[in-house]
C-alpha cells in the first residue's frame, strides 16, 4: 500500500497515526508511507525521528472572533489545497488518511476532489472543526469514542478506537521492577502526571496532599514536568517526603511502566485514553479547562459512565479532593479490579488493525 498521512500541530494527531503506520509495516513490510503536515508543529521533529519522510504546508487555523487574520488563513488554505494536489501528484497514494489538524483540511480536500481514497480519523468525543469540515468530503470516518458518531454522516461512521491503544497493549506482560525508582513492588502504585509540561493545579495539589501521602499503605510516582520540577522542589523543600513517595521531573520509560501502575492521575487528552483502556488502568482523570469545546470533559465522561475511571475538574481539585478519590481506589483492591475490567471493555487493543481495515475498504470501494 501507499500511503499518504496528514495530522499536525500536537501529538495528538501525530502519535496514533505513527502507531498506525508501525502496525501497517508490519503486517505489509513493502509499504510507502509519506506524511504531510505543518511547518512548525512538532511533526517536523516526531516525524522524521520516526524514520519517515516528511512534507510540510503552510497553514494556520481560523480565529473565532471576527479578524483580518481570517483572510489569511483563506489564502492559505487555497494554496495548500493547490500544494497539496502536487504532493499527492508526485507520490501518487493508494489511499490517504488524515487524523487531524488544519493541515489535514487542505490536504485531504485535495485527495477527496482528484477522486482518492481517503479516511479520516477522530480521536476526542468532540470532534474537531477540521474532521467536522472534511465529514461531507472523505469516503471513511473513523472514531475512537461512540459520542462522535452522531456528529458524522452515519453511513461513513467506523468504531475503530485509537491506534495507539494496540501499540501500548503490546506492552502489556511488562517486567519493570519499580526498585528501579527507589519503590517497592509489592505495594500498589499510583502514577501521578499532567502532561509532558507538568500542570501547576496539578502539581500544587499534589504538593499539598505528600504529608498525607507519606502515611498510606500505597506508593506515589509523582511527575512534575520538566520545567516546573524547581519549582516544585522548592515548595517541597520544607516537607518530608516518605519513602513510599517519588517526586520526578518526568516519566522515561513509560510505555514499560504503565502496565505496572495500579492507578493512574492524568489529564484526560484521546492518547491518554486510548493507553489506559487498552491496559486496564483504573483512572482519576483531571480534564484539562484549556482545550477547545471542553472535549476533555467529554473525553472523560465517556470513562467514568462506564465506571472505568473517577473525575475530578480542576475548579474542584485540591488536597482534599485528590486523596479522597486515591484512597477510594488505592485502598481497595476490589475496586481497583473493577474498574479495570470495565476499562478493558471500553479499549480497542486491535485499533490499528481497525483502522487498517477501513482504509483498506476504501481503496476496494474505488476500484
Amino acid at each position: 500500500m501507499r500511503l499518504l498521512v496528514s495530522g499536525g500541530g500536537t501529538g495528538g494527531h501525530i502519535y496514533p497515526a505513527l502507531a498506525l503506520i508501525e502496525r501497517l509495516k508490519q503486517v505489509e513490510p513493502d509499504t510507502e508511507v509519506l506524511y504531510v503536515g505543518t511547518t512548525r508543529g512538532l511533526e517536523n521533529k516526531i516525524v522524521p525521528a520516526a524514520g519517515l519522510k516528511l512534507k510540510t504546508l503552510h497553514t494556520q487555523g481560523f480565529k473565532r472572533s471576527l479578524s483580518l487574520e481570517n483572510f489569511k488563513t483563506l489564502y492559505l488554505f487555497v494554496k495548500s489545497v493547490h500544494d497539496a494536489k502536487k504532493i499527492i501528484r508526485d507520490f501518487h497514494p493508494d489511499v490517504v488518511l488524515g487524523t487531524g489538524g488544519y493541515v489535514s483540511g487542505a490536504v485531504l480536500y485535495a485527495a477527496a476532489k482528484m477522486h482518492i481514497p481517503t479516511v479520516i480519523h477522530e480521536q476526542n468525543s468532540v470532534v474537531g472543526i477540521t474532521n467536522k469540515f472534511l465529514s461531507r468530503y472523505v469516503d471513511e470516518i473513523a472514531i475512537a469514542f461512540e459520542a462522535a458518531r452522531a456528529q458524522f454522516p452515519a453511513n461513513k461512521v467506523h468504531m475503530t478506537g485509537n491506534p495507539r491503544a494496540q501499540q501500548v497493549a503490546a506492552n502489556l506482560n511488562s517486567d519493570y521492577s519499580w526498585t528501579n525508582d527507589g519503590l517497592r513492588d509489592d505495594q500498589p502504585t499510583m502514577m501521578i502526571f499532567g502532561g509532558s509540561q507538568g500542570a501547576p493545579k496539578i502539581n500544587q495539589s499534589v504538593v499539598d496532599a505528600i504529608p498525607e501521602f507519606n502515611k498510606r499503605d500505597y506508593q506515589v510516582i509523582f511527575a512534575t514536568g520538566q520545567k516546573r520540577y524547581q519549582k516544585v522542589m522548592e515548595k517541597l523543600r520544607n516537607v518530608s517526603v516518605g519513602k513510599n513517595v517519588k517526586v520526578v521531573p518526568y516519566i522515561p520509560d513509560m510505555p514499560k511502566k504503565l502496565p505496572k501502575v495500579a492507578a493512574l492521575v492524568s489529564r484526560a487528552g484521546a492518547t491518554t485514553i486510548a493507553e489506559i483502556t487498552a491496559l486496564g488502568i483504573p483512572t482519576i482523570l483531571i480534564p484539562s479547562p484549556y482545550v477547545t469545546a471542553n472535549h476533555q470533559v467529554k473525553n472523560a465522561q465517556a470513562l467514568v459512565k462506564k465506571g472505568a475511571a473517577l473525575m475530578i475538574l480542576e475548579d474542584q481539585l485540591d488536597a482534599r479532593t485528590l486523596l479522597l478519590q486515591a484512597d477510594k481506589i488505592m485502598e481497595n483492591a476490589a475496586v481497583r479490579q473493577k474498574m479495570a475490567e470495565a476499562s478493558k471493555q471500553i479499549g480497542k487493543p486491535n485499533a490499528a488493525d481497525l483502522l487498517i481495515d477501513v482504509l483498506k475498504k476504501a481503496e476496494r470501494d474505488h476500484q
